[in-house]
């Protein structure tokens, strides 16, 4: 049985993940149809809206019935973390629309999208200490990214869970909504502001972004350069140009 459902929409995918008696606990089955999705993506670029849906759960975090089993060999090879860091690095933009918990593992892929939108039910949490393992798949070098090192560190050494308001708050999350209903909208019209922009320049924003220190500026001054001489670029400027002189 398939744990997503996808909808292709001409400048975006919508995948929910869909394991409700699992509580959408990301399991090796589920990992799998993650890597398909990116690849997809990856063959065309297109913007990703990624969630649970709105019936109050995101993510529980990965099934633990499977995680107790794996091995050492199966913590080398990167189960989860490679799939969430082929989501980072999916070449357009990625919104994460959370409703609900989003623990362990679900935080993390929540993490590994560039942007978060949720409810006011939402929480964030990474248990792995009390579980006895460690927060694997992006939690102890994203999340000190998003919050900060010290905030980063109490979380992932006590597991306390973080609500809406506190994610807000700290900058886990972009925005918040009061009720699940307006969560899918909000994250759509986030998607939709992208949307309005060059898409080659979105992509090489997104690159220049992500790109280590070391790379800055000469990425910049190579990506600015392939946008200068871009058509589209040219229409663009040309179309402000004439409103501005129609005003």
């Amino acid at each position: 049985m398939s744990g997503l459902r996808i909808e292709e929409l001409p400048d975006r995918f919508v995948v929910t993940l869909d394991r409700p008696e699992k509580r959408n606990a990301i399991d090796a089955d589920l990992i799998g149809e993650l890597h398909a999705v990116c690849a997809e993506l990856e063959a065309r670029p297109r913007l990703l809206l990624l969630t649970g849906g709105t019936d109050g759960i995101f993510a529980g975090g990965a099934d633990i019935a499977q995680l107790r089993e794996r091995g050492r060999l199966d913590a080398l090879a990167a189960i989860n973390q490679a799939a969430f860091a082929r989501i980072r690095a999916l070449p357009m933009p990625t919104v994460a629309a959370v409703d609900g918990p989003a623990l362990g593992g679900g935080a993390e892929l929540a993490y590994a999208c560039d942007l978060r939108v949720c409810t006011a039910r939402a929480v964030f949490g990474q248990p792995e200490v009390r579980l006895g393992i460690l927060a694997g798949a992006g939690a102890t070098y994203r999340l000190p990214a998003l919050v900060g090192e010290a905030r980063a560190k109490e979380l992932l050494f006590t597991g306390r869970r973080v609500d809406a308001d506190e994610a807000l708050r700290i900058g886990l999350v972009n925005r918040v909504v009061a009720e699940p209903a307006e969560l899918l909208p909000t994250a759509h019209g986030l998607l939709d502001e992208m949307a309005k922009g060059s898409a080659l320049a979105l992509r090489l924003t997104k690159l220049a972004v992500d790109a280590p220190a070391a790379a800055h500026p000469q990425l910049d001054l190579l990506s600015q350069a392939v946008l200068f001489e871009d058509e589209e670029k040219h229409r663009r400027m040309t179309e402000f140009l004439e409103r501005r002189r129609s005003r």
